[in-house]
């Protein structure tokens, strides 16, 4: 059975799979994304980058709508969302046209989250197969044949009838990998995957990830690893305040950064204790 990245006919003149333009997303009066703009190419891993409070998870979760951003386009292989047109009515309810677009837009990306988020009463093939059968309708046992084709790509076919109790917190977070990767998506979201790690238990999360980018998986990862960055991000954004403040080439973006905000982050997140 396949495990082999989701494709798509639909990408854009250069091979664009996502493009955002113009992203605006404030809480209150504090303005958390300024005109945000920038592409993901097909088969490619983009990594966001920058200090804490500067808007990263805000893109990320802009992306499948789990935040839903004030103004700007975003378009995911062939499916477009103005967020301006998306507005609330009575009661904050969206209308239903709208939500419909929503969950035809969440269902490109599949999402990877800091701490885990699997179900506790289910063992970990039942998490995977959660998505594809109950909201994909995916027959059960095609499913299951497809998670634990997962579940060994990610080094956990032994496990497959634990609990999340019973496994590690890198085991876990493998588990939520597979889980992202049984929806099939076009994209997939990393949002610090590694953050709520033992230092021990980080570099085996990495390695699947590295072995997801060798693979062609389109990738967007907002991430304080900035080795791994070089290693394996095409783009890597710098976020400050909102804004883009560099992009670009990993070579020039960490190793010869042109912006001095961006040099003086990297010094203080990569100089040695």
């Amino acid at each position: 059975m396949s495990t082999t990245p989701a494709t798509t006919d639909t990408t854009a003149a250069g091979g664009h799979l996502v493009d955002v333009e113009h992203l605006r997303k404030s809480f209150g009066d504090h303005e958390v994304l300024r005109d945000i703009s920038f592409e993901i190419r097909s088969g490619s891993a983009t990594c966001i980058i920058g200090p804490s409070g500067s808007g990263k998870t805000t893109i990320l979760r802009s992306l499948n709508a789990l935040e839903i951003p004030d103004s700007g386009v975003v378009r995911i292989g062939d499916l477009t969302v103005d967020f301006a047109g998306i507005t609330p009515g009575r009661g904050g309810r969206l209308p239903r046209a709208q939500r419909e677009q929503l969950a035809a837009y969440r269902a490109q990306s599949g999402m990877v989250f800091q701490s885990h988020n699997l179900f506790p009463h289910k063992t970990v093939l039942e998490n995977v197969t959660e998505g594809p059968v109950i909201v994909q309708g995916e027959n059960a046992a095609e499913a299951a044949g497809r998670a634990r084709d997962l579940l060994d790509q990610v080094g956990l076919s032994a496990h497959v009838d634990k609990y999340p109790h019973q496994l590690s917190g890198g085991q876990q977070q493998r588990v939520g990998i597979a889980r992202a990767l049984a929806l099939r998506p076009k994209l997939v979201l990393f949002d610090e995957p590694t953050s709520a790690l033992d230092p021990e238990l980080v570099g085996d999360v990495l390695g699947v990830m590295k072995d997801l980018a060798a693979q062609g998986w389109t990738m967007a990862i907002v991430t304080h690893e900035l080795r791994f960055a070089q290693q394996v991000a095409d783009q890597v954004l710098f976020i400050d305040g909102g804004v883009i403040v560099e992009q670009g080439d990993p070579r020039q973006v960490i190793g010869d950064p042109q912006h001095e905000r961006t040099r003086t982050f990297l010094r203080r997140v990569m100089e040695p204790i």
